[in-house]
């Protein structure tokens, strides 16, 4: 896989605060924001994982340990 370049015109502030975040991390700003979109691509593609189990196995359990399925969901809203 190549790497492409994306140009991002953001805020003074938000640059700031990007700088906080990843300077506590020891990342550069760029590595930061690219791990960010990451674990965020990550969490969209599981969701939509465990959505399409649930509309093929059918509803979640109730929790009460009486249902047949197991809701996947690892504390995804």
């Amino acid at each position: 896989m190549g790497s492409t370049v994306l140009s991002l015109r953001i805020d003074g502030e938000l640059l700031d605060r990007l700088r906080s975040h990843a300077a506590k991390r020891g990342m550069s700003v760029q590595d930061y924001v690219a791990r960010t979109l990451i674990r965020e691509d990550f969490d969209e593609r599981f969701k939509t994982a465990v959505d399409e189990t649930e509309r093929f196995y059918g509803p979640a359990s109730t929790g009460t340990g009486t249902g047949d399925h197991v809701r996947p969901s690892a504390g995804i809203a």
